[in-house]
């Protein structure tokens, strides 16, 4: 088995376990490494413009924001501008600050049809800790995977 199957049928396994409604559930690490040697695979990357802007972006990600900045309100959009930059073939995987918005991307894709759709958990920043601060466990950004910042 190569390693990009292992990788995809341990994410089926955990959205199975964590009883999610698409495809798959991937850490940073498993989604850097599908999007270097899947084909195809696309990054949705579904912070708003303000994040995006000034925490940072991942280079060939596809932005489309789930919720708009400000006033944090569902994009009506967001399935309609999906269609017009991601094939509902691919393999598709969202990520947003902690995991959190790109998990309601991620279903409500699958909805859409888009049925390779995976959720990167813990996101570009994660989680906060105890003192409230972000980036410092196991996310996008906090492991070194590739991002700029304008």
């Amino acid at each position: 088995m190569g390693k990009i199957t292992a990788i995809l049928q341990a994410a089926q396994q955990r959205a199975k376990d964590l009883n999610l409604p698409y495809e798959g559930a991937l850490f940073p690490d498993e989604a850097y490494e599908i999007l270097q040697s899947a084909p195809g695979a696309r990054l949705v990357d579904v912070r708003c413009r303000a994040e995006l802007d000034w925490v940072g972006r991942i280079p060939d990600a596809v932005e489309i924001e789930w919720m708009t900045y400000p006033g944090m309100k569902l994009n009506p959009n967001f399935i309609a501008a999906l269609e017009q930059q991601v094939d509902k073939e691919a393999l598709v995987l969202f990520i947003c600050r902690s995991g959190v918005r790109s998990s309601a991307a991620a279903t409500a894709s699958t909805q859409a049809g888009y049925r390779d759709s995976y959720n990167v958990l813990i996101g570009f920043e994660g989680d906060k800790d105890t003192y409230g601060h972000r980036n410092n466990a196991d996310s996008w950004r906090a492991t070194g995977l590739p991002w700029i910042q304008a």
